[in-house]
């Protein structure tokens, strides 16, 4: 039996070379090193990179960080060999505070450039989305409040968590090209996605310029809290795509108008992933109108889908279910009523008939009902009739032709634009639902962001180092969605699929896939020279090429 040297050391690197890879592709601690000045023994950037590789790792940042660094092997990871004590809680707080002084948004927009410039990133559309991220703690706010500012209030709000018993704070971020995030800053707990929206509407051309986006080239895409008098108006000029409001006079309206007409021109369907028993296709059918908000006209596509909102399916479920009740109620009741002459039945009869109900009509008959004398009637003769009573008698039947309409109008939203249909930045129908489709990536960020494996219970001792660990977070993200990038690209241009979950080829491979393709990976090193425990599998290889990443990066520090 043969005896391992002692000297030889063995990590589970797992996928965290290909994250290291990654950060150096964007330069992510050189860029930091520049910025942030420190004559910390332990450099910025490489402590920033040792977070993101934390966070990266399926464990929560912050949190144990000198305990994970002890079981890795820093000089592959980072670049250097680090003893574990260089990750002090002490020292990484000291690294957030620099963060914070020298600007969060300063530093990631740099490091989002630079992911531009090496990526070529596609920013013909952009997308913004908020959400709520909850903490633990009281977060007080300073007792003097003029004197120390702080970079946003930590304080309760509407949760999107479903934690309203929490503070919080609400994140904004602004996406490109599947689903990689440009921008990113957290707001006041209370902030209101409409406000955030104005605040960003009068900085964005600003900000995009930064990245060669010039006035006119870009469209902003954001949810229904975009529709203000205010907002619209802080456009101005640029184009956009977001949802009309159902609050909206004007979203009944033509929605109503798109059902009559009956003129829809199908979209067929518009979804990247192949159905599946449990999940099959949804088409779209689009109408093409106009509605006016504020006294100016806009472009207004209405969009009906084959998976119609389960929401106003089950409000229309209730509305017919309340009509239905209300006419069975009122007839019940009619029908109890005797009348000593036709004519009253005759009238309450037609009274009746006219009944307002939603999705339902009655139908009504007067039955006369005889009165006969008191005794043993004759077999020789028929019953003498002394007097003539009369009933109604109902029917209750569904309003057929209505109920077809609203069920129509209940799978119809509306997609609220200024994009022209000619020249060089028009849009058909089909092609606003899908970058309109594409926000649904940037909601898929907030998932990331506040997995509990990877986040856990924010809790920090002030507002300042929350917002740094924000920007952690978001490096993060941009390294997570650019690998995601580089896998789909690369199977969209070789027409090459990877080998998904359950070894089925998929051609929407995610970043998580990649994780578990890697998660044996080990690495043994003996002295300087590192090698691996076992090859690399064909399944391996294969998402290394749609990376473009060597496989070197898992034996050698200065590749990529």
């Amino acid at each position: 039996m043969s005896v391992i040297p002692h000297e030889i050391e063995a990590y589970q690197v797992q996928h965290l070379p290909i994250v290291k890879a990654y950060a150096d592709k964007i330069g992510l601690v050189e860029v930091i090193n520049q910025l942030v000045p420190t004559e910390m023994m332990v450099d910025p950037g490489t402590l920033v990179l040792g977070l993101v590789l934390d966070t990266l790792s399926g464990r929560s940042p912050l949190y144990r960080l000198e305990a994970f660094f002890a079981q890795q092997d820093t000089a592959l990871l980072l670049g250097q060999a680090l003893p574990a004590q260089a990750f002090t809680d002490d020292t990484v707080g000291r690294v957030l505070d620099l963060l914070y002084e020298v600007g969060t948004m300063k530093l990631f927009t740099a490091c989002a450039v630079r992911a531009d410039q090496v990526f070529g990133l596609d920013k013909r559309s952009v997308h913004f989305d908020t959400t709520s991220v909850s903490v633990y703690g009281e977060y007080l706010p300073p007792e003097d409040q003029q004197e120390q500012e702080v970079p946003f209030t930590i304080t309760h709000g509407y949760s999107k968590d479903k934690r309203p018993d929490l503070k919080q704070f609400v994140l904004s971020t602004l996406c490109v090209d599947r689903a990689v995030p440009l921008w990113g800053k957290p707001e006041d707990g209370n902030a209101s996605d409409k406000t955030v929206n104005n605040t960003l509407l009068s900085d964005i051309a600003t900000f995009l310029a930064q990245h060669g986006v010039a006035p006119g080239a870009y469209i902003y895409v954001a949810d229904a809290a975009l529709v203000t008098e205010a907002n619209l108006a802080a456009l101005g000029d640029t184009r956009f795509i977001t949802r009309l409001p159902a609050t909206y006079n004007e979203c009944e309206r033509i929605i109503a108008e798109a059902v009559a007409h009956k003129t829809w021109d199908d979209l067929g369907v518009i979804a990247h992933t192949k159905p599946t028993q449990h999940r099959p296709a949804t088409s779209y059918k689009a109408y093409e109108g106009a509605v006016t908000l504020y006294g100016t006209p806009y472009r207004a596509v209405v969009l009906h889908s084959s998976a119609q909102d389960k929401r106003r399916q089950k409000r229309l479920e209730r509305e017919s279910q309340t009509s239905y009740s209300t006419v069975q109620t009122a007839a019940r009741t009619a029908e109890q009523q005797e009348y000593f002459c036709r004519a009253d039945a005759e009238a309450a009869a037609a009274k009746l008939r006219t009944m307002s109900a939603a999705y339902h009509l009655i139908d009504v008959a007067v039955e006369e009902r005889p009165l006969y004398g008191r005794g043993r009637p004759s077999s020789h003769k028929p019953r003498a009739v002394q007097a003539m009573r009369y009933r109604l008698k109902t029917s209750i039947r569904a309003h057929t032709e209505r109920m077809a309409r609203m069920e129509e109008e209940a799978g119809c939203f509306v997609l609220l634009t200024n994009v022209p249909t000619t020249g060089d930045l028009a849009h058909s129908a089909g092609d606003i639902l899908t970058v309109y489709k594409d926000q649904h990536g940037t909601e898929q960020n907030y998932g990331f962001l506040k997995d509990p494996v990877i986040v856990n219970s924010l809790f920090l001792k002030k507002p300042e180092r929350i917002e740094a660990l924000g920007l952690v977070l978001l490096l993060a993200l941009l390294i997570w969605r650019l690998m995601e990038r580089a896998m789909r690209t690369y199977v969209d241009t070789t027409s090459t699929p990877l080998t998904g979950w359950d070894k089925k080829a998929t051609e929407r491979p995610t970043s998580f896939m990649m994780v578990t393709k890697f998660a044996g990976v080990l690495v043994l090193k003996l002295g300087h020279h590192r090698q691996l425990a076992r090859p690399l599998s064909v399944v391996q290889q294969q998402y290394l090429t749609a990376l473009d990443v060597s496989p070197a990066c898992f034996t050698d520090f200065t590749s990529g």
